[in-house]
């Protein structure tokens, strides 16, 4: 019997126990949960992997708590520009979009330009333009606007500094939210979407729409979302390498992640983690932060939602 299986993170860093208030961690708990069980529950009713994973993580683009879709972070023009990604493994069909703004869910946008375009990957005003000519309603900013979020940017505008999400001087946060699935048919799919970071000029643009780097699916090794230090996960295409290494060197889902995690993206300097499964329904969370916002259910009674390091 197929297992089905889900996973999903909104993002590694600095999460201490005692620096949330417990009405702030049930809210966080509480959102993760619904876009668990919205995926989860797509899949038991014989949804793919790409349904699935789009519509855990338009769950987390809508809500304010996360970086990406309305909660994402103020750019150093005082705008949003987010990104997405989204990924099938049976055929290795992938979409992605980047720099764009006044898009209330951009992974659902990287879905249409995988299935109803002939190219992979399109950025900033072209992206628009595709997104107008499949009807996409622009949000006003007022949509985007979240006080926390401004005050994160007020505290650094007119400078040099950009920092990524819920950042202070010793305390960080890579925002990104995603989620990985396998299906019924045992074919695996993977979504990312993020606002990038606070502050952030000239265009930058993150891991997490990069194909290989934050996303990647493959049904003959795995299906992977990131969430770090984006220059640093570029440079170590972590989405890809974790898939190598299991291709190549005929490591587990676990042993590649964890390797991939602990190990070659530490080497470079970069931190953060990843959520993984495989065309058997196993999964595999590692970071190698203090925490990572991240949950998973499987159909062979696995569930779990978790904030904090074990």
């Amino acid at each position: 019997m197929q297992k089905i299986a889900i996973a999903i993170h909104g993002g590694a860093g600095t999460l201490l126990k005692g620096q949330m208030t417990s009405e702030k961690e049930k809210e966080y708990r509480a959102t993760l949960q619904k876009a668990l069980d919205v995926g989860y529950n797509l899949l038991k009713n014989g949804a793919t992997s790409v349904e699935a994973v789009e519509k855990s993580v338009n769950v987390l683009e809508d809500s304010h708590l996360f970086n990406a879709g309305k909660g994402s972070v103020f750019n150093a023009d005082e705008t949003h520009e987010m990104d997405a990604a989204i990924m099938e493994g049976k055929n290795r069909n992938a979409g992605a979009v980047t720099l764009i703004t006044g898009i209330k869910n951009p992974v659902s946008l990287a879905r249409d330009v995988m299935e109803k375009s002939e190219h992979v990957f399109l950025a900033g005003e072209g992206a628009l333009q595709f997104a107008k000519s499949r009807n996409y309603t622009l949000e006003e900013e007022s949509y985007f606007y979240d006080d926390f979020r401004h005050k994160q940017w007020l505290e650094i505008k007119d400078s040099d500094s950009f920092q990524l999400d819920h950042a202070s001087k010793k305390d960080s946060k890579f925002g990104t939210v995603g989620a990985v699935a396998c299906d019924k048919h045992g074919n695996i799919a993977a979504a990312t979407s993020t606002g990038g970071m606070t502050n952030k000029k000239y265009g930058r643009v993150g891991d997490s729409p990069m194909i290989g780097a934050g996303n990647y699916a493959n049904n003959n090794t795995c299906a992977v979302s990131c969430t770090g230090s984006g220059e640093f996960f570029i440079r170590g295409v972590v989405a890809y390498d974790v898939s190598c290494l299991m291709e190549f060197k005929g490591l587990s889902l676990e042993d590649a992640a964890n390797e991939v995690i602990h190990h070659r993206i530490l080497e470079i300097g970069g931190d953060g983690g990843l959520i993984a499964v495989d065309a058997k329904g196993n999964v595999a969370l590692p970071f190698n932060t203090e925490g990572m916002y991240r949950a998973i259910k499987d159909s062979a009674g696995r569930e779990e939602v978790s904030i904090y390091k074990d």
